[in-house]
């Protein structure tokens, strides 16, 4: 039979700092003793809307500011209603267009034979030891090189022609391709391959279903690159020996003085280069969405 005292000893328990407190009732928290603390975020916090576009407005804002009140001399540098006029001037001029047109052409078409040669190249030396031997030496020689430093070369091979300008855009976006895909490749789980071996996965299978969406964050980072790149190598060589294009005729307004068409064209380099980002962004968002990282 339970006794009196077993009964009672049966309605006690033991806090977790030791003191006992009846069961049923909340226990007594010892004196002197700290909360549990809130978790402190150490990411850098949520996303802020518009956020990439704060620093551009604030360069054009003190552009602005510094052409109205006068620091800013606009020989040196014409105000951004002096610039806007010239933009109107050469699109009723039908100027503009034509060669933007042309510069689209020739970038499209440098960036895509770039990109499909760089990752043919970053798949092959990924996944053959004896590709690697044959192409990853070759790639780092030219990574030594700037692209741009190769351009006499190319005229005496290519001529000043169209081949020539398409061919150096070429060279330089593959380079951050094969880079940045080769090491995606090489940085793949050996766990996949594993359970790929142990599935009796095919060649073919394997490159798509293993190789490819692992090596597709490199590649979207090296796409980002490639993009850059694939404007600045424009800008140069549409400024060699060229009779059309963005670069032919920021290099004709600096013949003769004209600043504000200089600025027309650099304004659009760089709407093109912040809207092909954002393009490259907003895919690596779509593509990776199932990643669980800093950035989100």
């Amino acid at each position: 039979m339970a006794t009196t005292w077993d009964a009672d000893e049966a309605k006690l328990s033991r806090s977790s700092g030791g003191r006992i407190v009846r069961a049923g009732s909340r226990p007594v928290k010892p004196a002197g003793s700290v909360g549990p603390r809130a978790r402190r975020r150490l990411g850098p916090g949520p996303a802020i809307p518009f956020g990439l576009q704060i620093g551009p407005a604030l360069l054009v804002l003190t552009w602005v500011v510094g052409s109205a009140l006068g620091w800013i001399d606009p020989r040196i540098l014409s105000a951004p209603w002096t610039v806007a006029e010239a933009f109107v001037r050469l699109i009723e001029q039908g100027r503009l267009q034509d060669n933007f047109v042309t510069s689209a052409t020739r970038a499209l078409l440098g960036l895509s034979i770039g990109l499909l040669i760089g990752t043919i190249l970053a798949v092959i030396a990924g996944l053959s030891r004896i590709g690697e031997a044959l192409i990853d030496g070759p790639v780092q020689i030219k990574r030594a090189i700037p692209t741009l430093a190769l351009i006499p070369l190319l005229i005496l091979w290519f001529g000043i022609g169209e081949s020539m300008k398409v061919t150096t855009i070429a060279l330089a976006v593959i380079v951050p391709i094969y880079i940045h895909t080769h090491n995606a490749l090489r940085s793949i789980d050996s766990r996949y391959v594993e359970l790929a071996e142990t599935l009796r996965m095919g060649q073919k299978d394997f490159i798509l279903q293993v190789v490819l969406p692992g090596a597709l964050p490199g590649f979207l980072l090296g796409l980002r690159f490639a993009v850059t790149l694939c404007w600045v190598s424009l800008v140069v060589v549409e400024q060699i020996n060229a009779t059309s294009g963005l670069g032919y005729m920021i290099d004709l307004a600096r013949n003769y003085g004209q600043t504000d068409v200089i600025l027309v064209g650099l304004v659009v380099y760089v709407l093109l280069g912040l809207v092909s980002d954002g393009l490259v962004r907003l895919l690596e968002r779509r593509a990776l969405s199932w990643r669980r990282t800093l950035a989100n």
